[in-house]
């Protein structure tokens, strides 16, 4: 049930944690975004929302081991950039799997889902396929970023914007391609990486609008336009559009890395931008992933602007927006804390490595998530047992209630902190010696291995433990009787965890966890419930 209410605020970002490479479709009141999950499953989640403010997963799209899996992937591979369009009465997302099929289309009626099986699309080459409908005409187009001219790339990241028409109702490309855009708004500049395009078609203009400068902190967003949907394509003079790149370093709780937006009408008449940007906590050092910001935009001479290099993206924007909160949805902007249970199975949210295995869990009011021990881990191209929520803040705490009997010296469970293969802590319980301990280990960077970092002796009985995150630090700590906690370790490196160490576009999660670390195993540990609870300053 939706109930409207006073006029909204719109809170920075307005879905935080790792939802990277947003795309929005408006469809009458309703607003749909979806998310690239890389190597996640299940894949791109498909967000809901009437006020651009409060926001509830509804479904994901790729939820069938049958539509597609990651199996052999590193965690930064799997899903690029997908991109969400609506035509008559059918829902659309296009994406890239950056390592098998390639670019492909899948379709729904419902955006909750059940969504098709992929459709690929061959002729399509290059990354970051979206689809435009021409309601005039009733014709589509897919327009996506792909390589240089001939392949011969005049610098490092030249590439180009290409366009085929599109048949919608086959689901395939009808004659040849037809280069937009080559380098970028001033190819004599060597702009890189344009990507990430869409068209929408204002008044007698096609706008042609693109992220430039790759996704760190040179990210931007460019806009061009043409009476014809073919080009010529003639750059704005006001160019970039959106960036954060020109503004001081050293300013306070910076927003940076802004760029890959899409524009949308909101419900109050006004337009508005989403786009992916980042919360360091120190330089280009942050946990939390590529985050969905928006900020408003004004339409000058039919030309897009959002917030120029010169002027800040702010926290909060007020809005002449009517609140409308949704039942049952997770909070997902501000701070907030809640406690996930497991009596009605996974949360939409949720999320394994590579695919699912419906063999390896099972949930229940009585026990929680209960992890049937695998021999794969984290540290592995596989699909171990393995539950994920995203980490939302720069500062915050996830915790859960453990039931676990370890047989052997390799069985292992507990609280991971993960932002990939090489670059985690584990806190699990386990044995040595025949006696029961607690085991704090760290991923050695780039590698298969773990290092221990602590261990202490614990009892047989149910354990409580928590991880904290601190920006650039991370604590950990456990207790044996739900209420006393004692610290395992405090303070580690947090950069360790951050995606400019490791490498790749993804964020943290937390995460429930149980191995048998190579060996076979009819164990099984039991989870009570994940809460979370995160508090930055920023956002009170």
């Amino acid at each position: 049930m939706n109930v409207a209410t006073a006029q909204v605020t719109l809170t920075n970002p307005i879905l935080t944690g790792f939802y990277p490479d947003p795309s929005i479709v408006k469809v009458g009141a309703d607003y749909y975004s979806v998310h690239s999950t890389f190597s996640y499953f299940p894949g791109l989640p498909i967000m809901h929302s009437r006020d651009l403010k409060n926001w509830k997963q509804i479904g994901n799209v790729i939820t069938r081991p049958s539509q597609m899996d990651f199996m052999g992937e590193r965690m930064s591979r799997g899903l690029f950039a997908p991109a969400i369009t609506y035509y008559k009465g059918i829902y659309y997302v296009t994406c890239t799997d950056i390592d098998h099929d390639g670019n492909f289309v899948v379709t729904a009626t419902n955006p909750a889902g059940p969504w098709s099986n992929p459709v690929k699309m061959p002729q399509v080459r290059g990354i970051d396929p979206s689809i435009y409908f021409d309601e005039a005409t009733d014709k589509a187009y897919v327009v996506y970023n792909s390589d240089a001219p001939d392949n011969k790339p005049l610098y490092s990241g030249h590439r180009t914007v290409q366009m085929y028409e599109f048949d919608y109702k086959n689901l395939k490309t009808v004659g040849e391609k037809k280069q937009l855009i080559n380098g970028g708004v001033d190819i004599t500049k060597k702009p890189v990486w344009i990507e990430g395009p869409h068209i929408l078609k204002r008044n007698d203009w096609y706008i042609l609008y693109c992220a430039e400068g790759g996704t760190s902190v040179n990210h931007s967003q460019v806009a061009l336009r043409s009476k014809d949907i073919w080009g010529p394509y003639v750059p704005y003079e006001g160019n970039p559009v959106l960036t954060q790149r020109g503004l001081p370093a050293d300013r306070p709780n910076p927003i940076t890395s802004a760029g890959h937006a899409q524009f949308i009408e909101g419900p109050d008449g006004n337009w508005y931008s989403i786009f992916l940007a980042v919360r360091p906590y120190e330089g280009d050092y942050y946990n939390t992933g590529r985050e969905m910001f928006i900020a408003p935009l004004t339409w000058v001479n039919d030309w897009p602007m959002i917030e120029h290099g010169e002027k800040a993206i702010e926290y909060k924007y007020k809005t002449n927006i009517k609140e409308v909160k949704q039942k049952g949805a997770l909070p997902q902007n501000g701070n907030f804390s809640y406690t996930m249970k497991f009596d009605k199975g996974l949360d939409l949210s949720l999320m394994h490595l590579r695919t699912i295995d419906k063999n390896s869990f099972s949930t229940s009011k009585k026990n929680g998530l209960t992890l049937n021990l695998k021999p794969e881990t984290i540290s592995e191209l596989g699909n171990p047992s393995f539950v994920a929520k995203r980490q939302q803040h720069m500062y915050s705490t996830a915790e859960t209630e453990l039931n676990f009997t370890p047989k052997t010296e390799k069985e292992k469970a507990g609280l991971v902190i993960y932002q990939d293969e090489s670059h985690f802590y584990f806190l699990a319980k386990s044995i040595k010696d025949g006696k029961t301990q607690v085991e704090l280990y760290k991923s050695v960077h780039r590698k298969k291995e773990v290092e221990l970092i602590n261990s202490v002796a614990v009892g047989n009985g149910k354990l409580n433990f928590k991880i904290t995150s601190k920006a650039d630090k991370v604590d950990f700590e456990i207790s044996e009787n739900g209420k006393d906690y004692k610290i395992i370790a405090e303070n580690l490196d947090g950069k360790h965890l951050s995606t400019k160490f490791s490498g790749g576009f993804i964020g943290n999660v937390y995460a429930m966890y149980a191995t048998s670390n190579g060996e076979k195993s009819d164990n099984n540990a039991t989870f009570k419930y994940l809460k979370y609870s995160g508090d930055d300053a920023v956002l009170k």
